[in-house]
């Protein structure tokens, strides 16, 4: 494109069988995040999460580019030219969204379809689950410009990555294909690039057949009590699954009926049928 994209044109979405399919939309930038984008995709992401036609959240990119991280004109050098006040307006608007992201309403899926650098693993350990492309490439670059990952990146990296990973990765710089990306668990599974759409459609299908109160106390717990000591976390996971049921207990009730008394599914192996539970409890 030979002109800046206007803000609302730098996220892109869609709605279809349940699923958003949203997408950094600046792929002559390689889907870089620019203050536009932050401001943008905060929007996107709250016009979404309570919306009834959507049951699961995609985040991917437009061409080849997931995200390439920030960009380091926009993001970096043009608000540190207006100072630090403009650097911490631009802070807040990224985390902003990644923060929203991490708590989101509905299930969160990265479909990493392309490049995803330094600040792109923001949005990356938000979404619940990530597939990659085999061909996807992943990489700290900051040390090769002078900088430490910041934005939490090299906390990211901490916590999905084994120590002597994550430091190899910080310290170097070099990339990794998706293949070693689900290798190293910064995503669940890499499959060949044609493919990826489909297996995330797939998984997206599965979640929308459980529970969504459910499902929203599950992921919140897990990113919850990784934080805490065993004890702390068995008393938060006991009044997490008691507010869940007070919450919806018609949900509950309707899944072990179906369980025990219907015997019309195994949990082991499948969700309840969510048709057969009253409208509005579902």
């Amino acid at each position: 494109m030979s002109t800046e994209r206007q803000e609302a044109d730098t996220v892109a979405f869609t709605v279809a069988g349940r699923i958003a399919w949203v997408r950094f939309n600046r792929p002559e930038k390689r889907n870089c995040m620019s203050p536009k984008l932050n401001r943008q995709m905060l929007r996107v992401l709250e016009q979404l999460e309570y919306r009834d036609d959507v049951g699961v959240l995609v985040l991917t990119g437009e061409g080849t580019a997931w995200s390439a991280g920030m960009d380091l004109k926009e993001y970096f050098r043009e608000t540190e030219a207006q100072g630090l006040g403009a650097v911490r307006q631009s802070q807040r608007e990224a985390y902003a969204w990644w923060r929203k992201l991490r708590w989101y309403q509905k299930p969160t899926i990265a479909m990493v379809n392309g490049w995803c650098f330094g600040g792109g693993y923001g949005p990356l350990f938000a979404c619940d689950l990530a597939f990659a492309a085999q061909e996807a490439q992943f990489g700290l670059s900051e040390i090769n410009w002078g900088i430490l990952p910041g934005g939490g990146a090299t906390k990211i990296a901490r916590e999905l990555l084994s120590y002597r990973r994550a430091m190899y990765h910080a310290l170097t710089g070099e990339t990794i294909d998706g293949r070693t990306a689900a290798d190293w668990g910064l995503v669940n599974e890499a499959l060949p690039r044609d493919e990826l759409q489909e297996r995330v459609t797939a998984v997206a299908k599965t979640l929308l057949e459980k529970n969504p109160v459910a499902l929203k106390a599950a992921k919140d717990a897990i990113r919850r009590v990784g934080e805490m000591t065993y004890d702390n976390a068995e008393d938060y996971l006991i009044r997490a699954q008691e507010a869940a049921n007070f919450f919806d207990n018609e949900g509950r009730k309707e899944g072990i009926h179906q369980f025990i008394d219907q015997k019309s599914y195994k949990p082991g192996l499948a969700a309840y049928d969510k048709s057969r539970q009253p409208p509005g409890k579902r």
